[in-house]
């Protein structure tokens, strides 16, 4: 059987921005690396926000593998993978610029994807880009365009939910729950229903009797019976914030992920639990990503760098405020949120402030963890160090960043790729607990 000709890909800044390891990706098929990218990459080298560091990483792989041949014949990647080359971009090619006046990054991309199709006639060469526009000009000139789905999950509407409805479920082994230990053998409730069984997972068990909260133990051993508790005067209000709390405070789950529309609670809880847990922990880190909307940069806002990032910061500081009037000013709960604020044994800043930080004995929330990348999420939660705890919330249907959607942002990478694991545990949240009117607007708009 005759081998297939492998296919060329060039690829956008973006796609280098979003997987600084993209190259290693593409199997044996050949990589094209257009020169202009690499001036754009050089734009982006100086700072501290994740876009950023991802340049320099992608830098620093691609010397590593430089030589003379990397801007001729190109330099292998490895065993079983094909070539990397730079190509040098002289101007708009006179058939892109008969089309497209404009000479900016995009376009000279575009119009060495264009040259090096003629090229290479008999290699199918791709342009990858997370631009749909440059995609969509691509495709007008006959040139093969593909988004970069390495990370990219198959589907949200399967994504697992980390919990599930038992209905109908025998009377005498439901009273199970509500007596000592409060909790039943796996073996007698897996045979009797027909759901996904992995650990951690969290189960509403009914019939028209009563019902019972559980959670499967992380070894598939027993169901435990779990109740609402009361977390820094936060109480849950619904089945799945119970289910949520249960895992944020569970010393035995050093990874969990919450996700859901806004006004589901997912960071108040998060918060809350942290501090009721906190003697458990050296420090509680709170960060999200700064993406600003419609892709400006901060710098176009006024003052300094604070004031610049302050607005970003505002909603944790507002939920944690929301925890602290659960007490009177006088009282020692509501004094020591602002003693651990002082004694930076809580700390809320941008994402890229605390990279590069020790995570030993860490309580750390991520909050809009949608806004980021695979590769993002892989670098938090490959820094938690030894007693470390990693508490990831979002909506993955509200995306702030440009180059990602609902099946290709790290929260939904992380949910899929981590499910049943026992280190893990995940819960969607579904109903709005803000206000009824917050409700409304979230389901309506």
């Amino acid at each position: 059987m005759k081998k297939p000709q492998p296919k060329t890909f060039v690829l956008d800044t973006n796609v280098i921005l979003h997987d600084p390891t993209c190259i290693q990706n593409f199997q044996e098929n050949n990589v094209i690396i257009p020169l202009a990218v690499i001036e754009e990459l050089d734009h982006f080298k100086r700072g501290n926000q994740v876009i950023n560091l991802n340049a320099r990483e992608f830098t620093r792989t691609l010397d590593s593998v430089t030589g003379s041949e990397i801007f001729n014949g190109g330099v292998p990647l490895g065993k079983g993978k094909g070539k990397v080359r730079i190509v040098i971009t002289k101007g708009l090619s006179k058939e892109i610029q008969n089309v497209f006046r404009e000479d900016n990054t995009d376009h000279r991309v575009l119009s060495a994807a264009y040259d090096i199709s003629l090229q290479l006639k008999k290699s199918r060469v791709v342009l990858i880009s997370k631009d749909v526009n440059l995609r969509m000009k691509s495709k007008a000139l006959g040139i093969p365009a593909e988004d970069y789905t390495t990370d990219r999950i198959s589907s949200v509407e399967n994504l697992y939910s980390g919990k599930d409805i038992v209905e109908n479920f025998d009377d005498g082994l439901l009273q199970e729950f509500f007596s000592a230990p409060y909790q039943v053998l796996a073996k007698k409730i897996i045979r009797k229903i027909k759901k996904e069984i992995v650990p951690n997972k969290y189960f509403i068990i009914r019939n028209s009797n009563r019902s019972a909260l559980a959670v499967l133990d992380s070894e598939i051993e027993v169901f435990k019976r779990i109740d609402k508790q009361l977390v820094y005067g936060i109480k849950p209000r619904n089945a799945e914030q119970t289910f949520a709390v249960d895992a944020l405070v569970n010393p035995d789950i050093p990874l969990v992920s919450i996700t859901g529309k806004a006004g589901t609670g997912k960071t108040l809880l998060a918060l809350a639990s942290a501090l009721q847990i906190r003697k458990n922990y050296r420090q509680i880190y709170v960060a999200r990503p700064v993406v600003p909307l419609s892709n400006k940069d901060i710098g176009y806002l006024p003052g300094d760098v604070e004031s610049k990032l302050a607005p970003y910061m505002q909603p944790l500081w507002d939920n944690l405020k929301v925890i602290q009037d659960q007490f009177p000013e006088t009282d020692k709960n509501y004094q020591l949120i602002n003693n651990m604020i002082k004694d930076e044994k809580l700390v809320i800043e941008p994402l890229s402030y605390i990279r590069g930080r020790s995570l030993q004995r860490i309580y750390f929330i991520v909050d809009e963890a949608q806004n980021l990348t695979p590769h993002e999420i892989k670098t938090i939660i490959t820094r938690a160090g030894e007693g470390a705890k990693v508490v990831l919330t979002g909506d993955i249907y509200q995306i702030d960043h440009p180059y990602l959607d609902s099946q290709s942002n790290g929260l939904s990478y992380l949910i899929e790729h981590f499910k049943g694991q026992k280190l893990y545990a995940h819960i969607n949240l579904e109903k709005g607990e803000r206000s009824e009117l917050a409700e409304l607007a979230s389901n309506l708009l």
